[in-house]
């Protein structure tokens, strides 16, 4: 068993164990209903039966004997979709960003959560379609020298994929490049009309910053490398460089429960409320600030 395997089935059984802890508290807080936590509940899902294809993978290729050509399609379509959902879910939270922000007199009357939903449905059916493409024929199977690093996937269909990602990762810093700007801009206009250096505001706004950058920075660490790789490389390329590369990019479905739901103080104090029954007093006196959002 390669250690590589282990290290990846390990850390699938870690994300769906924290995303299925994400999903728990959104489900049994009847709270937190507001479309910004149905696409946190997006992400959660996604991220929780990404894990699982891991997992999933696994035990294809070492449990399950003998070997079968559907099972595998099958869990590398779980895996398509699950990434898949997962990268559109973060573009999606990324647009509601920008949205509350730049439309903040109308964001709650147009975001309604009819809206919110029909989106999610038509993004998971598609991503769903990407997850059956290997199913419907799009496999390397029968010819191992169209196989790219991500067998069974096509090295076409693979580049395709990168490409893709790489277009969804520019619009996402593009949006936050504009986050930034409508909430500097927003932390002037309060400082003009109180008529003071608004030394809280600022500091705000430059968490806010550093929380978007968090965000950018660890979604490119996790994911750029692998998609550059999946680019230039094909399966006759050492295995060693793929799961060192891929090893990193699921270790972003590990992060993100961190970064979009851990870090929220609603969710907070639903944890709090669920472990031990109280609310720490930072919690419920904490106002909402733009590093929230």
């Amino acid at each position: 068993v390669s250690p590589w395997d282990i290290a990846l089935c390990a850390t699938g059984t870690a994300v769906a164990g924290e995303n299925a802890l994400v999903l728990a508290v959104l489900f049994y807080t009847p709270s937190l209903r507001a479309p910004m936590f149905l696409l946190i509940g997006s992400l959660a899902l996604a991220d929780l039966l990404a894990g699982l294809g891991l997992v999933a993978n696994f035990a294809v290729r070492y449990l399950l004997r003998p070997p079968s050509e559907a099972a595998e399609l099958a869990a590398a379509g779980l895996l398509l979709a699950a990434f898949s959902a997962s990268v559109c879910s973060l573009l999606a939270i990324t647009v509601d960003r920008y949205l509350s922000l730049y439309n903040a007199l109308t964001y709650h009357s147009e975001r309604t959560l009819g809206f919110t939903c029909a989106t999610l449905l038509l993004m998971w059916l598609l991503c769903v379609g990407v997850g059956l493409l290997p199913l419907l024929g799009w496999n390397c199977l029968r010819d191992q020298s169209a196989c790219s690093i991500l067998r069974p996937v096509t090295k076409d269909n693979a580049a395709v994929l990168a490409v893709t990602f790489l277009l969804l990762f520019a619009l996402m810093m593009q949006l936050y490049l504009q986050i930034c700007k409508i909430a500097f801009r927003h932390a002037q206009q309060i400082a003009v009309q109180h008529q003071f250096i608004a030394t809280a505001q600022a500091t705000s706004t430059r968490k806010g910053l550093s929380t978007l950058s968090l965000i950018l920075g660890t979604f490119a660490l996790c994911w750029i490398p692998f998609a550059i790789y999946s680019l230039v490389a094909d399966w006759s390329y050492p295995a060693v460089y793929t799961y060192s590369l891929a090893l990193p990019a699921t270790c972003n479905s590990l992060i993100n429960p961190i970064i979009y739901a851990f870090r929220n103080p609603d969710i907070q104090k639903s944890l709090w409320l669920a472990c031990c029954g109280c609310i720490p007093s930072p919690l419920s006196s904490r106002p909402r600030t733009s590093s929230d959002v």
